[in-house]
């Protein structure tokens, strides 16, 4: 399958995002997974700015993914709400 020059593989990054999905989806590697799927859409914010498409709607968008991720993750793991606290404990 052809694609374009200095771009992955599709097959490749599809398979990519589903190891991190799946390293997520998992309670004992969440956290992990987590940083991972960040750096893939950070990957693909950069793909984005370097081809020049529209911010809020192209180069923005794996960033509002990430942040569900994490608010998501940080819903579910007692571990990460005690790392980072939305408020103090009087």
């Amino acid at each position: 399958m052809p694609h374009t020059e200095g771009a992955p593989d599709p097959c490749r990054a599809g398979a990519l995002a589903l190891v991190c999905l799946t390293l997520y989806l998992i309670p004992r590697t969440s956290v992990l997974g987590a940083i991972l799927l960040t750096g893939y859409l950070g990957g693909a914010v950069a793909t984005q700015v370097r081809v020049g498409n529209p911010l809020l709607s192209h180069i923005l968008f794996p960033t509002y993914v990430a942040l569900l991720l994490w608010g998501g993750l940080w819903l579910r793991d007692d571990r990460l709400r005690l790392l980072v606290p939305l408020r103090t404990q009087p």
